[in-house]
């Protein structure tokens, strides 16, 4: 087994076929996240050469891909706070360890977030789990909506209601897919980071590139990869926008808001319900909402993906740090404290957040 390490630009025809083609073996990969253009989108948006793709090859054959953020002593994933999903692309065969990629990347450890539980080499590694929240519709809209009133859920019955609000009160929701309208774009970013503000989270654009990835992908055009603006406007006024990567087949949920003055009509699940519904006349058939249980996405989901969260490291300075942390983290949460038993965890996806944006 050989592994080389390319720049996500150097990546050559052959080894984008490949790695694309191995995307489509496992529906999980199909995630836009784990496309060679987001590898790519990030380089171009960061501007230097911190990513890096790890290419596992047997016998001159490409078997999977790795693609990192690497810095001088650790690697995180490729777009650190801006990627839901990481992890290898592909099966390097029996035998492969993660710390072989820590020595092709020439760090002493790699700190991942939100890899697939399903990845049996970062299995030993992991330290707790999360769920990512998936819609998916095989057969279409009408059988996704009775198989929500099937299961009891209630929210496409709700979300009628909140329609007919809206047309007598305003007027008929307009929604548009795939839209250019750059003043909408940059209402959206405008409403994110007012949210952000008001929460308390880290403003993720304020860190320069990741407004530069999110206007690159709105620019980009190209099959099967890139960014899409959702929009919902009511009687002329943008009510709701989304920007969402999309894949083959695979449209992630990544960047949504709406305007406070039409909150009572709930427009960003009006808008979720209009993507799905379009999703009938197109290739897509799952709407991956990704990770954070909130009630919206336990609503509208079929299904969950379970994702862990750990490290990967030698006998190291770093890893002995890591190591450190996690322990205050363990501990704190077995504790009976309430609230309290969260805090270790929550300053540790706090900091690794704002390392993912450096």
């Amino acid at each position: 087994m050989d592994i080389d390490v390319v720049r996500p630009g150097g990546l050559t025809p052959p080894l984008i076929a490949a790695w694309r083609g191995l995307q489509r073996t496992d529906r999980v990969w199909g995630s836009p996240f784990y496309s060679p253009y987001w590898a790519r989108a990030i380089e171009r948006a960061r501007g230097d050469d911190g990513v890096a793709v790890a290419v596992i090859s047997e016998a001159g054959e490409p078997r999977a891909f790795f693609a990192a953020q690497v810095g001088k002593v650790t690697a995180i994933a490729a777009g650190g706070a801006m990627c839901d999903y990481e992890g290898l692309v592909g099966d390097p065969g029996p035998g492969f360890e993660p710390a072989q990629l820590l020595r092709a990347l020439g760090v002493g450890r790699y700190d991942f977030e939100h890899v697939p539980q399903g990845q049996a080499p970062f299995a030993p590694h992991a330290r707790g789990v999360s769920l990512s929240w998936i819609v998916d519709l095989p057969a279409g809209y009408g059988a996704y909506a009775a198989e929500r009133r099937a299961a009891g859920r209630t929210v496409i019955k709700d979300l009628d209601k909140k329609r007919r609000k809206v047309e007598r009160e305003i007027a008929p929701p307009v929604f548009t897919a795939f839209s250019r309208s750059r003043l909408d774009f940059d209402r959206l970013i405008s409403l994110k980071r007012e949210q952000f503000r008001l929460t308390g989270q880290t403003d993720v654009f304020a860190a320069g590139w990741p407004l530069r990835l999110a206007e690159d992908l709105f620019a980009l055009d190209m099959p099967g990869f890139g960014g899409a603006l959702f929009t919902l406007h009511f009687g002329g006024q943008l009510a709701a926008a989304q920007f969402h990567l999309m894949g083959e087949t695979t449209i992630h949920a990544w960047q949504i808001a709406h305007e406070a003055a039409f909150e009572r009509y709930s427009p960003g699940l009006l808008l979720f319900q209009d993507i799905l519904r379009w999703m009938d006349g197109q290739p897509y058939d799952r709407l991956d909402l990704g990770y954070g249980d909130y009630r919206f996405k336990r609503e509208l989901s079929t299904g969950q993906l379970s994702l862990v969260h750990g490290f990967v490291g030698g006998a190291s300075a770093a890893s002995l740090v890591r190591e450190a942390a996690y322990g205050v983290r363990r501990v704190a949460e077995a504790l009976p404290l309430g609230p309290a038993s969260a805090l270790p965890g929550k300053a540790m996806r706090r900091i690794d957040r704002m390392r993912g944006l450096r």
